[in-house]
């Protein structure tokens, strides 16, 4: 291997959103993308969830998406780029209101997320309303996507994002949900593949294809089906090889 090896990383999990596990996962996490008010939570689970992350010294972080609760926000729904601004703007203000402070960092969730991951006009307005409102806000993207060049032109602190419990098309997208392949539910395979990613900076599609990506944060779904026991061994492989657990925006400074 050439390339140095990451003595850091973001552990990143997606709560507030009624799974039930965010108590047992903020144990092992770094980061909380909290769902405010789009595909799932309302003003009691935000403040439940800032004050369970603050007790454990967990950064605080939006996590906006598609007001489409019946699928959770995951499908992909034809948005004019003001009405993804307003959208994502609005989701954000509340949680701020709620936290009394503005988000650490924002995380599109589901459709949301790909979509302006995907679509250049769509990522230039997004990232230019969040820099206008919250300039000192980190955002995270999929690692290797148009937004990540689009956020950094802008001068946004952006964090390349990687997934250890989905599975990789072989060009580098997350394979659908409804495919084989496409939920990690073995917490060795998960924990293997975040080292692997942090060290080498490889992650395999479900070909076997090895794919790049250098991440700043590694991502958990708390609404998997034992988002806790993959939590817990993707954070002990983490600690077991020397690779330190911390916020993004500690990492970057």
């Amino acid at each position: 291997m050439t390339e140095s090896v990451a003595r850091s990383i973001d552990l990143n999990a997606d709560v507030g959103e009624g799974a039930g596990h965010d108590a047992d996962l903020m144990r092992f996490i770094s980061s909380a993308n909290i769902a405010c008010g789009g595909h799932a939570g309302d003003e009691a689970t935000m403040a439940a969830t800032v004050a369970l992350a603050r007790s454990h010294g967990v950064a605080i972080g939006a996590h906006p998406g598609h007001a489409d609760r019946k699928h959770f926000g995951r499908r992909e729904l034809a948005i004019p780029p003001y009405r993804a601004v307003t959208l994502v703007v609005e989701q954000i203000a509340r949680l701020e209101a709620i936290a009394g402070e503005p988000p650490q960092h924002v995380k599109l969730h589901g459709g949301l997320y790909h979509q302006v991951a995907r679509d250049r006009w769509l990522a230039e307005v997004v990232t230019a309303a969040l820099v206008g409102r919250w300039p000192r806000v980190a955002l995270v993207a999929p690692g290797g996507s148009c937004l990540v060049d689009v956020a950094r032109g802008f001068g946004v602190c952006v964090a390349e994002e990687a997934f250890v419990d989905r599975g990789y098309a072989p060009d580098g997208r997350l394979v659908p949900r409804s495919d084989r392949g496409a939920v990690i539910t073995d917490a060795h395979e998960a924990a293997e593949r975040a080292v692997r990613v942090v060290r080498e900076g490889i992650i395999e599609a479900v070909d076997g294809t090895p794919l790049r990506i250098r991440p700043d944060t590694l991502c958990i779904h708390g609404d998997g089906p034992d988002p806790v026991g993959l939590a817990a061994a993707v954070r002990a492989a983490l600690d077991a090889a020397g690779i330190d657990v911390r916020p993004m925006l500690e990492r970057a400074q």
